[in-house]
């Protein structure tokens, strides 16, 4: 049950990780403020020494820095993950992953029973939308709850496309909710752009050529400077409190890591924070804080009642001139713990020291070595901090933190990786882990990883190819070498070595959910049904409730005429992720083949109500107009019929199957015109492959739709 707190709480505007240009004024203080709106904006990946607040030597970002001048600039606040989802889940429910229990991207999601933000703030009479950059993020991962709008229209990605939106679409779409809003509202955005691979848009790739993840920053700024020139406008500011942050940072080579998600350093662990608005003066402020202060700041402001589970605390006296008792600050680093079988890194913050605890533990003086350069753990006892650590730990934890794991399924997975991100289940976890395992130690593997996809995304494969099958040489047990090769292979068409690459590693790591789970995959895509349906078994008895495994097992029976047995595991899919367009078309589709059979009507109209669902999870599904067409058809409603088929080849100009019943839907429509530009075009689609009726069929139609 969630914990609530039954008390009406006034509107805040918070940002996060985002810059801003309008004016802040400063309007009485904030206890005379009970009525402001909330605006939460995050911006992945972003260092603090980018934004001109906090350094000057790379770049100015304007509109950030005019938030700065007229709030609260936190000169060192920390990330307690180097990691997407885990840092945002920190942020919204304001409890570290010890007690959320989400420790990393893709595997993990946010368990009903825990209260956010959104929810907090719905029930005391907010508008909720949050507006969604890139699939880290996505709704099946449970950030989504209390929100009334959840946008996440970003791209589905190929084999190593990202499925991300620029920062301009996002803001488009979060205006376009906001001008609607008549009352108070918090509102969530979410920009991907300064994360890798890193390609601003012009002018600022040519002008940032030689520092592309700047050009990114500096283009996240400016699109910001829409958002706030907006709000201005329609006076939202005179009643809004902005809080900006970043989910975490990037390396960028710093301590050998190119990017995050691997050690925990203060490169990918400290993060902007700067908080602005009615009320609050500006002033620069050099205490130690932390992502889980932000709910609870929130609170203060608005006045109300802190949930009793909140780990962090109030920055409100810090704001006002006042101290807060110094604490502990817990982070972690359990991207290699759960997807390379490396050994975990976790850590804390405390009186200016930084404990490192891993099989070669590190310590840091952060007062006179912030940049990590100098490890002096022989200079402490390290005993006592491992101890506090223990300590530490058992307080934060929760008994419910485990109900947040979840099976990574093979969409996922896919799109993580194309991030950058691996999203894969280690084989197995030791009980000991010695300096064999330690992240530094591994570092060259990592490398060779990072270095093979640089490398592919450059174009150079073959290279790319090398680096990947010398890991796995290396290291038979890392599976994201396994997992990117394998990929790689299907994209350049090459499926039997696909296949080997995959074998090899279900032989050498057969308890690798992703391998095992890719593997049957394959077989199915290559039409080895039995093998493949006797892997993805295996699959789930690993995880077992993973969408998409029961979406491909439904494919395989489908496949092999086992309608019963397909059904089932389509309809299991459906139940794991209600919102998984591809199930609904997969289900659609297998109706209209059972309608073929039976002629029965109730079969069609089971067929084309799976069908409308798949495209209203996913309208940019082609394959499900396809079918929606044909059921239109065959009812009688031709008119709806062309429609359905129009929309779906503006979605898929080369769907040959669209483009050939367009052309006779319009033929028997009278529309000799529109019936000669398809047919021409299916002819254009299809060339040598038809066969010589076919061929014959089509051009004796051509002919009657010239004749006058």
């Amino acid at each position: 049950m969630k914990i609530r707190v039954k008390k009406l709480a006034p509107l805040l505007l918070l940002v996060l990780a985002a810059g801003i240009s309008a004016n802040f004024t400063l309007l009485g203080s904030v206890s005379e403020q009970d009525d402001l709106n909330i605006l939460l904006i995050t911006v992945d990946t972003i260092r603090p020494d980018r934004l001109s607040c906090y350094s000057t030597e790379y770049l100015q970002t304007p509109r950030i820095e005019a938030l700065a001048e007229s709030g609260a600039v936190f000169d060192r606040a920390f990330a307690h993950n180097p990691t997407t989802l885990p840092s945002h889940a920190n942020i919204l429910l304001g409890t570290t992953p010890l007690a959320h229990g989400v420790h990393d991207n893709g595997k993990f999601n946010v368990n009903e029973r825990f209260l956010t933000l959104a929810e907090y703030l719905k029930e005391r009479g907010y508008s909720t939308g949050a507006f969604i950059g890139a699939f880290p993020l996505d709704s099946r991962f449970g950030l989504s709850q209390g929100f009334d709008v959840y946008d996440e229209s970003y791209s589905l990605p190929g084999k190593f496309t990202l499925p991300e939106r620029r920062a301009e679409d996002v803001i488009r779409a979060a205006l376009v909710w906001l001008e609607r809003q008549s009352s108070k509202w918090f509102s969530w955005i979410h920009l991907w752009d300064p994360h890798t691979m890193y390609f601003p848009p012009e002018p600022f790739r040519t002008k940032f050529k030689d520092d592309l993840y700047s050009g990114e920053v500096a283009y996240v700024d400016s699109e910001l400077g829409k958002l706030f020139d907006f709000l201005e406008e329609e006076d939202f500011l005179e009643n809004t409190l902005v809080i900006l942050t970043g989910d975490h940072g990037e390396s960028l080579g710093e301590h050998g890591e190119l990017t995050h998600n691997y050690f925990a350093y203060n490169s990918t662990l400290w993060a902007p924070l700067i908080i602005a608005g009615p009320g609050l003066e500006s002033r620069r402020i050099a205490e130690y804080v932390c992502h889980v202060d932000i709910f609870p700041t929130i609170c203060d402001i608005l006045g109300m009642e802190k949930p009793p589970f909140l780990q962090g605390v109030s920055l409100l006296p810090l704001m006002e001139g006042k101290k807060i008792e110094e604490r502990i600050i817990y982070f972690e680093s359990l991207d290699p713990y759960y997807n390379m079988a490396l050994a975990p890194l976790r850590g804390f913050i405390e009186e200016g020291g930084k404990f490192f605890d891993s099989p070669l533990p590190e310590f840091y003086d952060l007062k006179n070595d912030f940049n990590e350069s100098s490890n002096i753990i022989q200079r402490i006892n390290k005993e006592k901090y491992e101890e506090r650590l223990k300590k530490l730990m058992e307080g934060l934890s929760s008994e419910q933190a485990g109900d947040s794991a979840r099976r990574v399924d093979q969409e996922t997975q896919k799109k993580l990786r194309s991030l950058g991100y691996i999203a894969s289940s280690a084989s197995q976890f030791k009980e000991e882990y010695g300096p064999e395992d330690d992240l530094k130690t591994l570092l060259p593997i990592q490398q060779k990883l990072d270095r093979a996809i640089i490398l592919y995304d450059q174009g150079k494969e073959d290279e790319s190819i090398r680096e990947l099958e010398e890991i796995i040489e290396k290291r038979k047990d890392f599976s994201p070498a396994y997992l990117y090769l394998h990929s790689m292979h299907v994209e350049k068409e090459q499926v039997d070595k696909a296949l080997a690459v995959l074998a090899e590693g279900f032989k050498n790591n057969p308890e690798n959910y992703e391998i095992v789970k890719a593997y049957g995959t394959l077989l199915v895509e290559k039409a080895d049904l039995d093998k493949g349906i006797e892997i993805l078994h295996n699959a789930l008895g690993i995880l077992d409730f993973d969408p998409e495994v029961f979406n491909l097992l439904g494919l395989a029976y489908r496949r092999k005429g086992e309608e019963q047995k397909a059904l089932e595991h389509f309809n299991r899919a459906i139940e794991l992720d209600n919102n998984h367009a591809g199930v609904y078309a997969n289900l659609g589709s297998l109706y209209f083949e059972i309608f073929a059979r039976t002629k029965n009507g109730e079969d069609l109209a089971q067929s084309m109500h799976y069908l409308k669902k798949a495209i209203e999870c996913d309208p940019k599904l082609a394959i499900a107009y396809r079918g929606l067409g044909a059921g239109y058809k065959i009812a009688g409603s031709i008119n709806a019929a062309i429609s359905v088929w129009e929309q779906g080849f503006k979605l898929d100009p080369k769907d040959d199957f669209i483009v050939v019943n367009l052309a006779y839907a319009y033929f028997e429509k009278g529309d000799k015109t529109r019936a000669l530009k398809y047919f021409e075009r299916y002819l254009s689609l299809r060339g040598e492959t038809l066969s010589p009726q076919e061929r014959q069929r089509v051009e004796d139609y051509i002919k009657k739709c010239k004749q006058k």
